[in-house]
Formats: structure tokens, sequence, C-alpha cells
């Protein structure tokens, strides 16, 4: 049994915060700089140009990427094997979250309550997404989520009988439908399976999966390349004004599901898509 006490969670969960609020991941990069090759209208071009330069004063000069700078979401993994010490895990990521957005010097925007919208000031309650997996290691992924991206998601509840095509047209449904509001290029994570809630996980969590890794499943792969080439094809382009690098990539997660349904959600992220990783 390995004790791991609770404030090294604290500590890290506020550098993945400013971590995340200032700087691209790898794999981001490698597709966001793919799309200002590939960017065929002049005006898409410039678009991505201004992204571009945006990014490299955000890492130079410490401000963060957008002034929008989310709602955390925590996907934590915990081992088994791994003995929490030294307080309550959930406060411990929320003190994080609330020492990365206070001494980060970024934007609060969380509220207390959806109707009665008085901000809570240091950006807590994040959305804490706890696993049990075997192993003496705590996995930690946080995801600054912004709304004008989030607002722009969706959940299908499909019938069996729709199948494969029915999901594409969803798909192609909440892209279309979020048009220039979910500021691309986007990057479009979708769940596919399991019940109303699950699929909506799914597909937050697929924005989190490393964009150069390939889902191991075979149609899913299939399907990943052809909505990607569906959704660059429907001409929304970067920042809306047209072009043909509307999404940066797309990833697919599934789940098994009940005889009866075909759940799908469209989550969308904007062309920064935040997340830090980290294994304790």
């Amino acid at each position: 049994m390995r004790e791991v006490n609770v404030s090294i969670i604290t500590d890290n969960i506020k550098e993945m915060c400013i971590e995340a609020n200032h700087f691209l991941t790898d794999d981001m990069k490698n597709v966001f700089e793919n799309a200002v090759k590939n960017e065929e209208s002049a005006l898409g071009k410039q678009v991505l140009g201004q992204l571009e330069e945006n990014l490299k004063i955000a890492g130079e000069d410490m401000i963060p990427i957008c002034q929008d700078t989310g709602m955390a979401v925590v996907f934590i993994n915990v081992g088994q094997d791994v003995h929490l010490t030294g307080g309550d895990i959930t406060d411990a990521i929320n003190e994080g979250v609330r020492r990365g957005y206070v001494e980060g010097y970024l934007r609060k925007s969380v509220v207390k309550d959806p109707i009665y919208r008085e901000n809570t000031k240091d950006n807590t309650p994040a959305v804490i997404h706890f696993n049990i997996v075997p192993g003496d290691k705590v996995d930690i992924t946080v995801a600054p989520k912004g709304f004008g991206s989030e607002n722009m998601s969706r959940v299908f509840m499909l019938k069996p009988a729709d199948g494969i095509e029915g999901v594409k047209e969803a798909i192609l449904t909440a892209v279309k439908d979020a048009g220039p509001n979910a500021c691309p290029p986007m990057v479009v994570g979708v769940g596919i399976g399991g019940t109303f809630e699950k699929c909506a996980y799914l597909a937050k969590k697929a924005l989190t999966r490393d964009l150069n890794e390939e889902s191991p499943v075979e149609y899913v792969r299939n399907l990943e390349k052809e909505m990607l080439e569906k959704i660059n094809k429907l001409g929304i382009g970067p920042g809306g004004l047209g072009g043909t690098q509307t999404a940066l990539a797309i990833n697919i997660e599934t789940y098994p599901t009940h005889i009866a349904g075909l759940p799908i959600a469209v989550n969308i992220c904007c062309h920064v898509n935040r997340h830090s990783h980290r294994v304790i």
C-alpha cells in the first residue's frame, strides 16, 4: 500500500490549471500546425495566423490563451493500492483549482447556483470524475472547459435502427448547428453507447485522448477519419469565416449499451482544447 498525501494532489492540480490555460499540449500543436499548412482559404489562413500569434503571446507573456479560462473538469484515476492521507480528496482537488485560478490570475467563471447566479470568486467547485483502477499511482487530467463551445454540445437518444448512418448524421448536425459559435477550428469529442449520462462522459473524455493515438477499434478509426473529412467539407472554416479547416480532429469513444437504445453525445471544444495530464 502506497501512501499519498492529498496536499501533493492539491499542488499538482494548481499547477495544471495554470499550465493548461497557457500552453497547448504537443498533440494539439501538431494538428494546429497541420491546419495552418492545409487551409485553402486566404481568409482562413489569416485567421489561423492570428490564432497562432495569440498562442505564442500566451506562452511567452503568461497570458491565458483565451479570456474564458473555463470550468475545471478533473478526471482522476486512483490506484486501488493507494492510501490517500491528510484530508478529503474532493476538498484537495477543489483547493488546487482555487489556488490555480486565484494565484494564476485566471478568470473566475463559476456561479454557486444555475439560477441564482452568484460567482464563487475562485472558480470552484470543479467537475470531478473519479475512477478506481489497479495499481499504486494517481493519474490526473485537468481540462478547463470554456462554455462557448460547451453550449454547442448535444446529446441524441437514437434508436438502434438509426445505426451508423444515424450516428454520422447526429455528429454533422451538432457541428453544423454549432457553426462559428464553437470558435472553430474545433476538436470534436463523441461518445457512443452506455446511457444518457455515460455517452456524455465518454464524449468529454474523448477530448482528452492524445490526438496522435488512433482508436484500437477498426470501425471507430474509420468513422473518425470519415467524419473529420465530412466536417471539413462543411465550409464553416476558421473563425466561422469559411475555409477547409473546420475541425482539427475528432475522437470517438464507445461503450456497451441497452438493446433498445443508441445514445450519442457530441462534446465540441474550441481550437485550444485545453488539458494537462500528470501521473503521481
